[in-house]
């Protein structure tokens, strides 16, 4: 088949492992070939399914306390440097504790800015990547009105080189949210748009960065939201696009 060797890499794609040029050439592939978009798309869904699945599962109260129970019914051993081990527990348990943390909210920001760029990428591989079209902002803004919890702006783009395509309802560890879909230079970038409120604690920081995305992102939090860009254009073109958007707000 023609595609088969692209749909070798599909998954490697998809994981945002490839190099950028090759992620470039490869989502350009993907938005004109209805085979790989179908499939990616197909994936992407899957992927996600998976994840919100392992989040179904939660300790029982029981299941605690019987654990509880079992580590506190297994004897203690006496030491006799007893108080110098207890310090250097305490030291390692603090520690520890910092570390888990701090991975824990990075490992859980990885995981936010992952399905972002699932989200991106799955609406490339659509058919129908938007649900409202056009490229005036007062058709597009009104459009959300009633079907997410929040209002926002868009910038004004008559003296810039971007151009809006349109946008769609989309949601983020179940939290309803804008995306909307900008062109420019024939690259296309999507921008999110969430109630700050509703999301994770874990991406409070505005200063938080995505790390081993194969695409170029920038997130902020402004007047309650939480904002996303990601797109394969340039990092100057996405900070551009971003600067409009704070000044829109």
């Amino acid at each position: 088949m023609v595609c088969e060797s692209w749909k070798e890499r599909l998954d490697t794609y998809l994981d945002g492992e490839l190099p950028h040029e090759e992620m470039r050439t490869f989502d350009a592939h993907v938005r004109n070939c209805s085979s790989c978009s179908a499939d990616a798309l197909s994936r992407v869904q899957f992927k996600r399914a998976i994840h919100l699945a392992g989040k179904r599962f939660t300790p029982s109260a029981e299941f605690r306390n019987r654990m509880q129970q079992r580590i506190a019914s297994k004897p203690r051993r006496a030491f006799r440097l007893g108080w110098m081990l207890a310090a250097a527990a305490a030291v390692v348990l603090v520690a520890g504790t910092l570390t888990s943390t701090y991975l824990g909210n990075r490992s859980g920001r990885d995981q936010v800015f992952s399905e972002i760029a699932d989200l991106h990428v799955a609406t490339l591989a659509s058919s129908s990547p938007v649900d409202v079209i056009s490229t005036d902002r007062h058709t597009v803004k009104p459009w959300f009105q009633g079907k997410i919890p929040f209002a926002f702006n868009l910038p004004e783009l008559q003296s810039s080189e971007f151009s809006l395509l349109g946008g769609r309802m989309t949601y983020l560890e179940q939290t309803p949210g804008a995306h909307l879909i900008y062109d420019v230079r024939k690259h296309h970038i999507s921008v999110f748009v969430f109630q700050e409120r509703s999301l994770p604690a874990r991406l409070t920081d505005s200063s938080v960065k995505p790390e081993k995305l194969s695409f170029n992102m920038e997130t902020w939090s402004q007047g309650g939201l939480r904002c996303f860009v990601i797109g394969d254009a340039s990092a100057a073109d996405i900070d551009s696009l971003v600067r409009l958007f704070k000044t829109a707000s």
